[in-house]
């Protein structure tokens, strides 16, 4: 959290830890309508959701990706090479999903065919 700063409303503020953990189906749901807000979700490691709509501020800007990876893909890199965070981002173009680790892409799943 102190890498980041809140750009809009938090959703998840005010509400009890046990009704914003992703383990519960009915969370995960509101994962899906708040991901389409700008900015980042922060989660912590025990599953509950600490806030959505964050701007992740780091001073590494060397990380190193794959041409045709944006903004929050080296936004995602960057905070886990500041922190002992494990960042997670989906390409808007592919669906692609990227699991980084230390500045590094450790897993990379590419979305067979698109649900309508």
């Amino acid at each position: 959290m102190e890498k980041s700063k809140q750009l809009t409303i938090n959703p998840f503020q005010g509400i009890s830890e046990a009704e914003r953990n992703v383990l519960d189906p009915h969370i995960r749901e509101a994962l899906k309508n708040f991901a389409v807000l700008d900015g980042a979700f922060v989660i912590r490691e025990d599953g509950v959701v600490l806030a959505a709509g964050r701007y992740l501020q780091t001073g590494e800007g060397n990380v190193e990706l794959p041409l045709g990876l944006g903004a929050r893909h080296a936004a995602a890199a960057a905070i886990t090479v500041e922190t002992n965070a494990v960042a997670i981002s989906v390409s808007q173009s592919s669906g692609a999903v990227r699991v980084f680790k230390g500045g590094q892409s450790v897993l990379e799943l590419q979305q067979v065919a698109r649900r309508s």
